[in-house]
């Protein structure tokens, strides 16, 4: 089995409609109905504040089973850009997360700094290079 995360992204008939695929689960990609798309799926950026919202509760759920934490539920809300493009030419990514289950102060401050290092977290905040060819 290949480690390396690889997804392929096919776009034909219908217009914007991306069908993505990971060889094992496939899922899709689409634009509103106002930018010419149908509306059929997410848009590329849900399908990133998802990656980063899943991330962040599978990683606390972990986290606290690995304490024996009592963590009834995670709950991530994340915003692209919530004030509008930001002027610096960078990006924002709001992130809410609401915790429930019998946890002390101290465990729930540690589940704030566990979800700031999620691996997706990680990517985002990071540095990406990104190599592109045309095959």
């Amino acid at each position: 089995m290949n480690d390396i995360p690889t997804v392929t992204a096919v776009s034909n008939a219908a217009p914007y409609l991306v069908t993505l695929s990971d060889g094992a689960h496939e899922w899709q990609a689409d634009e509103p109905v106002a930018l010419g798309g149908a509306d059929l799926a997410p848009t590329p950026h849900h399908l990133l504040l998802s990656a980063l919202g899943a991330c962040t509760a599978v990683t606390l759920r972990m986290y606290a089973a690995r304490k024996s934490w009592v963590l009834e539920e995670v709950q991530v809300e994340l915003q692209f850009n919530p004030e509008g493009k930001p002027a610096a030419g960078g990006n924002d990514i709001r992130r809410r997360i609401t915790v429930r289950g019998a946890l002390s102060a101290e465990q729930r401050e540690r589940l704030l700094q566990i979800a700031n290092a999620c691996p997706i977290h990680k990517v985002l905040s990071g540095e990406v290079r990104i190599a592109t060819s045309l095959a």
